[in-house]
């Protein structure tokens, strides 16, 4: 595939409500989308994960933004000829910033399976043509306001209700959920806002039966999750330390988790996640594909992804509804079994509505070789 243009395009939409995490609130959802076109009028959509600060990444809209337009971009053109396989090797020249990467690489790969009538999911590998769903719920200002919450998207459907923690909002918030709620799916994610002077709080976490604890301490201590690990029963989950398929295979090796979370922003694409999933599933370990609040390009690729074999639990597919009133797209929406539909169209599968992207457009630029 011959590129004739990327184009980078920042958007904004609001969201339902603002969703809190150990490392910030968002009130809304900010990112970059990516768009080619080739040579012969085939166009792909890539949707990025980064935010407006480097908080959960080093990677950010601006930051991704110049390396797309200054460094991966060029080098794409470059290379002339080039498919969503050979993405890896014409932007080698560039270290790091998978989610950049990841961006341009995934709308390429859109673009390809467009022109040849194929959906994502059948590329892929995928099994199912739905798939289960779980929900990240964010710190809450009192317990009650969280249970209350919590019990809202139960009775949407939702099989697994993640809880986002810190120091301080842990062990009592997560046993009034459990006292609520004690047969469900639950599991809490710290965003690596704990050290491992705080074993004690996890410890007293095992008490609720919980299906995971995601990433705990700080993403480069992998010899400290494996500590970690050792001195608790509940499933250590990695999520930000998870970079790469070698990166998921050396954190089983060393204990450093049971389970891993495969965003595929995060890791450098959807190629490199169906490594990271294959990588996984050989030795053992189930997987789960995590969410960045995404707008139905993102969700759609997410989906996707989910139905591969390996992915066993419900992942953060949510309906469109729980993030935005009106999303870029077609709404997605959860079906009463706490499902949903994998879209079966050529390439993602969805498109974004001309008016709705006008709308939430900040910025655009086309590049051009």
């Amino acid at each position: 595939m011959h590129l004739a243009s990327i184009e980078l395009r920042l958007i904004g939409l609001p969201l339902v409500r603002p969703f809190r995490t150990s490392f910030g609130t968002e009130m809304a959802k900010e990112c970059v989308l990516v768009r080619v076109e080739s040579a012969d009028g085939a166009v792909g959509w890539g949707e990025s994960v980064t935010g407006p600060d480097p908080g959960f990444s080093e990677e950010w809209n601006e930051g991704l933004w110049l390396v797309l337009r200054d460094f991966l971009a060029p080098a794409v053109f470059a290379a002339g000829d080039v498919s969503a396989d050979g993405m890896a090797a014409a932007m080698s020249g560039v270290r790091g910033h998978p989610m950049a990467k990841a961006a341009l690489i995934n709308a390429v790969l859109d673009a390809e399976l467009r022109e040849q009538g194929r959906s994502l999911a059948s590329y892929l590998g995928a099994e199912r043509d739905r798939v289960e769903c779980g929900v990240s719920v964010g710190i809450t200002p009192t317990a009650g306001e969280l249970v209350e919450q919590v019990g809202g998207y139960l009775a949407e459907g939702y099989r697994r209700i993640k809880l986002k923690i810190e120091p301080g909002n842990d062990v009592e918030r997560v046993g009034a959920v459990r006292d609520a709620n004690p047969d469900i799916l639950l599991s809490v994610d710290a965003n690596a806002a704990y050290s491992l002077g705080d074993a004690g709080t996890f410890r007293d976490l095992d008490a609720y039966r919980l299906l995971m604890v995601e990433q705990p301490l700080h993403h480069d201590d992998l010899v400290e999750h494996a500590a970690l690990q050792g001195q608790i029963a509940t499933d250590i989950c990695l999520d930000e330390s998870i970079r790469s398929a070698a990166d998921a295979s050396a954190a089983l090796e060393l204990g450093a988790c049971r389970l891993v979370n495969i965003k595929q922003g995060r890791v450098g694409g959807l190629l490199e996640a169906r490594r990271v999933h294959d990588v996984v599933r050989s030795q053992g370990a189930p997987v789960w594909c995590g969410g960045m609040l995404e707008t139905g390009i993102g969700r759609a690729a997410n989906l996707a992804l989910a139905a591969l074999p390996g992915f066993t639990l419900p992942g953060d597919t949510s309906a469109s509804a729980r993030y935005f009133t009106d999303d870029l797209t077609p709404p997605f929406e959860m079906a009463a079994d706490g499902t949903m539909a994998v879209p079966t169209g050529a390439g993602i599968g969805v498109e974004p509505r001309p008016d709705r992207l006008k709308v939430c457009t900040v910025r655009v630029e086309t590049l051009r070789p």
